[in-house]
């Protein structure tokens, strides 16, 4: 039997939808005829890629979105129900980083911003649980959805220097597979919970951590390249196909797992 990757007309919350790996995922689904709802810290940045998919002929709303407010989500929620009926995925993008929670080069783990280790850790793992829960219900409702998380190379391995979001991203782990094992016993199979760990894409965040100005690696990208048997770094498309069969009926019987998309990093011992 041919497995069913057709998303058409399903409906996907896409939060921290304006930046460059959301915004991306969230044109390549669109081009599949999914519905798309953006959120995003601010609302011109929302609507950056609701007027981009808007362009190419799709179908895409935007909201300003706090997503560590139950209220802002909440709201949301309702406007989507209200305008479309039903929520088919969630994909958890929204996240980041601070000074005070990454260990500088001169500094060693006493120079931590407890202030700062907080901050990332909220944004990173309760900024995922929060909308998690509330269109979780939704789809506990419908009984049928996907969430995909974000997790990162930096659970599974120390990757110097980034303390506060390797732990936070490992609470996304461990609470994908928390959720994906509830809604299954609890809600039947149809929700479905998964992650995706990227592994190294240059971004607006990560770009002088990774490239000098001339394009040449700097000695921490060098390290990276060195130790990914793709050699290089990824680019943002790369992360759609996993992310599009994740969403789809062809993955049904998936759930709880965490996907590496990291050119071999993750299976690489370095000798």
């Amino acid at each position: 039997m041919k497995p069913n990757f057709d998303l058409n007309n399903k409906v996907a919350v896409i939060t921290g939808g304006g930046g460059a790996l959301g915004g991306c995922i969230a044109q390549s689904l669109s081009q599949s005829g999914v519905k798309i709802v953006i959120l995003d810290l601010t609302q011109e940045s929302a609507q950056k890629t609701v007027d981009t998919i808007k362009k190419d002929g799709g179908s895409a709303i935007g909201f300003a979105a706090n997503v560590l407010s139950e209220k802002s989500i909440g709201a949301i929620s309702k406007e989507i129900i209200k305008r479309w009926g039903r929520v088919d995925i969630l994909l958890n993008a929204a996240g980041g980083n601070m000074p005070g929670a990454t260990i500088a080069v001169d500094q060693t783990i006493f120079d931590l911003s407890m202030h700062d280790f907080k901050k990332v850790t909220e944004l990173n793992l309760n900024g995922s649980v929060i909308p998690s829960l509330i269109f979780g219900k939704i789809m506990a409702d419908q009984k049928s959805g996907s969430i995909i998380n974000y997790s990162s190379m930096s659970v599974d391995r120390v990757i110097t220097r980034v303390v506060g979001y390797s732990a936070s991203k490992a609470g996304i782990e461990n609470f994908t597979r928390w959720m994906a094992v509830e809604m299954a016993l609890k809600f039947g199979p149809g929700v479905r919970v998964n992650a995706i760990a990227p592994g190294f894409f240059v971004g607006n965040q990560n770009r002088r951590l990774l490239l000098n100005e001339d394009g040449s690696y700097t000695e921490r990208g060098d390290t990276i390249i060195r130790n990914t048997p793709m050699k290089r770094f990824g680019e943002a498309q790369e992360l759609n196909g996993a992310i599009h069969f994740l969403c789809s009926d062809a993955a049904q019987f998936i759930t709880g797992v965490v996907l590496p998309i990291d050119g071999g990093f993750s299976a690489f011992s370095g000798v």
